[in-house]
């Protein structure tokens, strides 16, 4: 079970976020495609194994998903995760 603070600390970082964007853009990226997508939309120079450290973090908060297909593994955004979070503070008649 996911904890909603791991949600948080994931989306604490600006470069996840950004992340996020892209894949919210652009579902179904490799690691290479979100680099790139990341040096060229954004200016940001992180190493590979950055952005691969920072995509495992979303995993493990539950906010990217992957699936491999042959020697590639594809990332999707999956907005489960906040579902929680908005729904704490948009609760209907809480006033």
């Amino acid at each position: 079970m996911r904890v909603v603070g791991d949600v948080f600390k994931a989306l604490a970082d600006p470069t996840r976020r950004t992340i996020l964007d892209e894949l919210t853009d652009r579902d179904g990226q490799t690691l290479f495609e979100i680099c790139a997508r990341l040096a060229t939309k954004h200016g940001l120079g992180s190493s590979r194994q950055a952005i691969s450290q920072h995509l495992d973090t979303l995993e493990a908060a539950g906010l990217v998903e992957t699936r491999r297909e042959g020697r590639y593994k594809f990332h999707y955004i999956n907005t489960t995760p906040l579902e929680p979070i908005v729904q704490r503070w948009l609760r209907k008649g809480s006033r």
